[in-house]
Order: structure tokens, then sequence, then C-alpha cells
């Protein structure tokens, strides 16, 4: 291969200013690593200490006694909602705003911590009212609206564990995460707004019990105002329950363990049943707040907006508990990014003076298309730190992000994590020198390497799967119902050295900094040569013709498998066999002959799951003109 498209030119590295590196939270990340890495329970210890209010100290930082089933903190009392709440209404901050929520249709709340608490109380009690109690598991399946959040927080301050359902899933995919894990209440809305349309989500929940009938009870939040169905005994509108005598303004929180279960969030894997990874109370939200805290450098007077949705552990760990816990004010907003118009996001930065941006690269890639006369338009100088999550960002959407987004001002955490990691795990703090492409180094506290299937570490350059070499605080504790999968899953390729398998294939370069090239099952091999499927449509995306692009391996007798490419186009360029070959002379000059696609496919959309990653089997499947299977988890 000639240049690689994932690592970056000679010399392009964006140094921190001097300014930044004076208020970040961690000036010396070498230092503070090093330290970490001396005694990391230590570490750790210091971290809860230092973060969190706790009603009994732990007795034990780490038990691995039945590794891979580790426990932290053990013997630690706690509860996430005394963190998130509880504590602030002590001090001044229970007058400072927790939630800017902003409606696709214009309307407006926001929630003061104060206000937020006693939501939460009320919602607390309807929860009790209805029978539910400690251990319970209560499934959530809203829009991006802010009772979504007073749910899951209502859930863990009672102990019940929440299992929110992204509010885009279909019938079938609610139906088995519902039978899964056995919820009898279910939080819902009427609908939700997307794109000037209703999502219907209560006749989603309608057929879904109808098809896991284990749901007894449904709370239903009026947010879209159609009619819907409502059965007698069943289910009960939000408002008329939190106008009751019940729903008193009190509640006291339940005292947790440490390793009591928080919440149970289903990966939405392409085949088979769906997991349900297990977080708890206490190592989660040492790790989701230290990392908030550090890595995007959260100060008091911030206006943070992180662009996910709550029923994802993005939302989870990063709009709902590690904001919250640190005190800060968070924006939400229901819709699309680039509806009613391509400007939607950069309005609100400027409306609310967004200080801190963190999406996904499809999301940037997507708003990359309609050019920069968009966030021109508004006045986004109150930005000081950007973020990407989700998949790796290809360092054309992160230069472009970073330019005319940020200005060339805004540091990119790049963050690599997993639902399993609960937490970040490699990523920068606006300390470190960064290079378009790499999520940088592990944070301090966290190992890890890129090693080949022996275990040996790989050389310089070299790809290898990415394995975390020892325990860390916010690490899921099992799959729910099946602690076999677990161990299967995660622990097994690696077991003689203790590792977990990632299921990233990664490689590291000359200065240590990571580079995620995509999960195993995106490497294609073409005459022997392993490329990552992330490598080949940054070298298509890097052409400026090209907005959005994915690519397969299709079996050939030759060479094993050739590459094929689907692309879509930004404005102003049109379908042709001449830019098709242009494209495939662009990628022989960018990544090299080996990963010329064999045929490019022009194409107005890409299937991708509700969280926006591509999926790759159901562009297989249409090459070789096979079944799609199940594609319950695309988008509409």
């Amino acid at each position: 291969m000639t240049e690689d498209v994932f690592a970056p030119p000679i010399g392009e590295w964006y140094h921190p200013s001097e300014e930044l590196l004076k208020a970040a939270h961690v000036q010396d990340y070498d230092e503070v690593y090093r330290r970490s890495m001396e005694d990391v329970e230590a570490f750790w210890a210091e971290r809860a200490e230092s973060l969190l209010e706790w009603y009994e100290k732990w007795d034990q930082v780490l038990d691995a006694s039945q590794a891979p089933f580790y426990k932290w903190f053990v013997g630690g009392k706690i509860n996430i909602v005394h963190n998130a709440l509880d504590r602030h209404t002590k001090t001044w901050r229970r007058n400072k705003l927790a939630i800017i929520w902003e409606g696709e249709d214009g309307d407006k709340r926001t929630m003061s911590y104060w206000r937020l608490w006693q939501e939460v109380n009320k919602f607390a009690n309807v929860l009790k009212s209805m029978g539910v109690r400690r251990g319970d598991r209560v499934t959530i399946y809203m829009g991006r609206i802010p009772e979504i959040i007073v749910a899951m927080l209502a859930c863990a301050k009672i102990g019940a564990v929440h299992s929110v359902v992204y509010g885009g899933f279909s019938e079938q995919a609610l139906a088995t995460r519902i039978e899964d894990a056995q919820s009898r209440v279910l939080v819902t809305a009427d609908g939700s707004w997307l794109r000037g349309k209703i999502v219907p989500l209560k006749d989603v929940v309608d057929e879904a019990i109808h098809r896991s009938p284990v749901v007894d009870t449904v709370i239903v939040v009026k947010r879209t105002g159609q009619n819907v169905n409502m059965v007698q005994g069943r289910d009960y509108w939000y408002h008329d329950l939190m106008a009751l005598p019940i729903a008193s303004r009190q509640c006291p929180t339940e005292v947790m363990d440490a390793e009591d279960p928080l919440f149970i969030l289903y990966t939405s894997g392409t085949t088979g049943k769906p997991k349900g990874v297990l977080h708890t109370h206490g190592g989660y939200q040492v790790q989701v707040s230290a990392t908030l805290q550090w890595c995007f450098d959260l100060k008091e007077e911030d206006r943070y907006w992180c662009a996910a949705d709550p029923g994802w552990i993005t939302g989870h760990s990063y709009i709902v508990y590690g904001p919250l816990i640190l005190g800060a004010t968070s924006i939400l907003y229901e819709g699309a990014p680039n509806f009613p118009y391509p400007d939607r996001w950069w309005r609100i930065v400027e409306e609310y003076g967004v200080t801190i941006l963190y999406t996904a690269p499809t999301a940037i890639r997507g708003l990359m298309r309609f050019g920069e006369a968009w966030p021109n338009r508004r006045d986004l100088s109150t930005l000081r730190l950007l973020g990407s999550v989700g998949e790796p960002i290809n360092p054309e959407a992160w230069r472009w992000y970073y330019t005319a987004i940020g200005k060339e001002r805004c540091p990119i955490i790049d963050t690599w994590w997993q639902t399993e990691t609960g937490a970040f795990m490699i990523a920068p703090m606006p300390s470190v020198s960064l290079k378009p492409g790499s999520a940088t180094r592990p944070f301090p506290g966290i190992k890890v390497d890129v090693v080949r299937e022996d275990g040996t570490s790989c050389a310089t350059g070299e790809d290898g799967d990415l394995v975390i070499q020892a325990p860390w605080p916010s690490m899921l504790r099992t799959v729910y119902g099946d602690p076999q999968r677990y161990v299967d899953q995660y622990w097994t390729k690696y077991a003689k050295f203790g590792w977990y398998l990632a299921g990233d294939t990664a490689r590291k370069d000359e200065d240590g900094y990571i580079w995620v090239i995509g999960r195993n099952d995106d490497v294609i091999k073409v005459s022997g040569y392993r490329l990552g499927t992330a490598e080949v449509e940054s070298g298509l995306v890097s052409h400026p013709s090209v907005a959005e692009a994915a690519v397969i391996g299709v079996p050939d007798e030759v060479r094993g498998n050739v590459i094929y490419a689907y692309c879509i186009l930004r404005n102003g360029y049109a379908p042709s066999l001449a830019l098709a070959d242009q494209l495939k002379a662009h990628i022989r000059h960018e990544v090299g002959p080996i990963a010329v696609p064999e045929k490019i496919e022009f194409v107005d959309v890409l299937p991708k799951t509700r969280s926006g990653k591509i999926m790759r089997r159901v562009l297989k499947a249409r090459a070789m003109g096979l079944p799609e299977g199940d594609t319950s988890t695309l988008e509409e």
C-alpha cells in the first residue's frame, strides 16, 4: 500500500494552546498516566473519594477473586442518584439549570436541579405505587424528552434496574428486550417528533406487548397528542399519575451496594439474541464522572451538549449520569440534525451558548454534505471543545469539524469505548497533542495494547486485536441472565493472559498513539492483505465528490475477496462511469492498488442501525443477491 489514510502526513500534529493547557484539569498526561499505572487501585480510589459522596466507604477497591467477574469498591454503599441529584439540592446548585430542552416542534423547557429532583421523587413514588421494588426491571421506550431522564433517575433512586430501549427500535426488537429483562412495567410516550412526522411509540409498544405479554403496567407521557389506544387497567397517562397525592415530592433514596445493578443496556447485534450488558452503581459512576471531567475539561460555567440519544450508552453515561454527577448544565434536543434546515445544530449552539459539543462521525459527515455556508451563518464562538464518538473518525471529517465548526481553536476529543466498557477507555484530554483519526492514548488507570493472535505486542504500524489488559471500574459485570456468554464473548480468546477482547482491530504508531481501524468483522482480506473498511472509506470520503461511503468484501475466486463500494455524493455531483473511474484512481493513490474497489455503486442512502452504524451485512446481501435477513434494527 502507499500512503496510509489512518496515519497523518508527517508533521500533522495539533498542539494545545497555552490557554487550554493552563486551564485543563490534567496538564501533564504522561506523569498522571505513569502514576496511575504504579498503583491502579489507589488511582481509582482517589477518583472515587474526590468526585463522589458515599454512604459507607468500601472495604476493598478491587476483588479479582472470581475473575473475570470482577467487583469494584466492595462493601461500599452508594446510589448514583444521590450524587447526580440529592447532594446538589443542598448547595447553590439547586437553582442551576440541569437540562435545557428543545423539541423539534419548537417546544422549549428548562429544569433546574431542584425541579429535576422533585420530578424524579414524584415519579419514583409513582413507580413504587405500581409495585416496582428494588431489583425489578423497568423498560423505558421514549424519544428525546426530559421525561426519559426523569424515568431513568427514578428507577435508580428506588433501586430498580432500568432497561432503556432506543425509541426507534421495531416491535420485535422491543419485545425481545422486554422478554429478556422480564419487565412488568414499561414507560413510554404517545409518540415523538422526527423530521416533522410522528414516530408512533405507543403503537409499537402495544404490538411488542402482544408479542411478549410480560408487561402488566404501561405509563404513557403525552408528547405528540394524537389518539392512541389506552388499555383499561394496564395503561396510565403520566400526567394523571403525577397529579395524584401518591406522587409526593419527597422520596428517600435507596442505599445500594456498589455492586448492585443499575441498568441493563442491550447491544443491537446484527445476529443472535441481543446481549443485555449489565452495569452497577459504584464503579460505573466513578469512571463516567472521572472521564467526563478530565477529557472534556468540564467547568462549572459550561453549557455541555452530547447530541446522542439517552437510549444508547453514550446517552446513559454522557447525557444523563456523568453531567449530572458533575453538576453541569446539559442540552437535550428532539429531532434530526438537519431538520427543518441544515443549521439546526449550529442555531442551538448559537442560541444557548454551547461550549462543548459531543457527537458521532456519521452526523459530522452528514452535515459536511451541506458545506460551510450553514455553520458560517451562526455564531459558534462559544465552542471550546468538540468530541467524537461511536466509530473511528476519518481524517477528512476530523479536519472539517476542526476548521468549519471549531474554527481551528477547539481540540477534538476523539473517544474510543463501548457499551460494555461503560465509559471512555482511549481518549485525549485538552492538554494532549492530537492527530486526526486517532483517539490518542488510554485514559489514566486503563491498560490497553494491540496484540497478535499469540498475545505478543504488535510492531509499530502492525494491525492486531485491541485488548484491555486489566479490569476497570465501569466495566460490564456480566451479560444479563447469561454469564457463560459474557465469558465466551469477551474473555476466552486471551484467557491465559486474563485480557478482555474488545472486538476491534487497531494499530499503534511510533508515538504510542492508537488508531482504531474498525470491528474485526469490518476487516476485508484481499489477496492476503487485511484492509480495514474504515481505511478504504476514509480514502473515498477524502475525494471532494463523496459525502459518505461504505465498503464490503465480496468473495472472489482469485483474490479471496474484492472490494465493493457504496458512495453517497455531495451536492453538485452526479453519478457517472467517469466519476467511478476517478474514485478508483483516487483510492489507488491514497491507499494503494490493493484497496481499489472492484465496483463502485452510487446510492442516496446507506442502511444504518438507529445508532448510525452502517449495516454492512445488508450491503453484502444486496451485492450478492441474497436475502437481507433481520432488518429490525435499521433506521427508517
